[in-house]
């Protein structure tokens, strides 16, 4: 009975002691300062060329361009027109291509590795008073498959949720998709580009932003959703 009694009494003291010492954390406040880069950006240059060629090589590290479906920035008579740059759909990088920089972070990387998917990049160029408005935006998508690519399950039976397609060659590339599903916008790629043109720019800084206004409103006051 006395050693049960000072197992406990053992017990207690550990108990309180390590209450004692337990560190107290605060609250986490409302809205805690982060350091994001505003979209779009205002580059306070006046050369158009300048401007059009640094975006063009900061974009071409993650994407190809679209040729045909990009209009750069042009001077027609005394106005500027916008300019507007179209990518590829570009599979994302995986954990085993750390060369490739389009899964901005850990967590990208991991699902592009688990999941089949691309992403394409959208940038308008705007001119704007002492400089330009540069807008990026970057949309994800994830493969329509009707089952997981290799799986076994149910292959002896027949499926009626598909068309007939006809598999030439069983060892080689996969069958062709029947789509992509969106999954919208891509805030941590966008924001890489955006703090390499902050960067090549010049542009000192980034400003700090309350987590209240981390999404940005676009050219003309439109709010982008993300």
């Amino acid at each position: 009975m006395e050693v049960r009694t000072g197992i406990l009494v053992l017990l207690c003291v550990a108990w309180v002691s390590g209450c004692a010492v337990a560190p107290s954390f605060s609250e986490p406040s409302a809205n805690p300062v982060l350091i994001l880069y505003q979209n779009p950006m205002l580059v306070p240059t006046r050369d158009p060329e300048c401007v059009w060629e640094t975006v063009v090589d900061v974009l071409d590290d993650y994407f190809r361009i679209d040729i045909p479906r990009t209009e750069p920035v042009r001077l027609v008579g005394a106005t500027l027109t916008e300019g507007r740059l179209e990518t590829y759909p570009e599979i994302a990088s995986t954990l085993f291509e750390p060369w490739r920089h389009d899964s901005a972070d850990t967590y990208e990387k991991i699902e592009s590795t688990l999941q089949s998917i691309r992403r394409r990049a959208h940038v308008r160029v705007v001119p704007a008073t002492g400089g330009y408005w540069i807008e990026v935006a970057v949309f994800k998508e994830l493969e329509d498959v009707a089952h997981p690519a290799h799986a076994s399950a149910g292959a002896a039976t027949f499926r009626n949720d598909s068309t007939l397609t006809r598999v030439v060659s069983a060892v080689g590339e996969q069958e062709i998709n029947e789509g992509w599903i969106s999954m919208g916008r891509d805030p941590a790629l966008e924001q890489r580009i955006l703090a390499q043109l902050h960067e090549r720019f010049g542009l000192g800084a980034a400003p700090r932003v309350q987590s209240a206004d981390a999404q940005p409103g676009g050219v003309g006051g439109t709010r982008l959703r993300y």
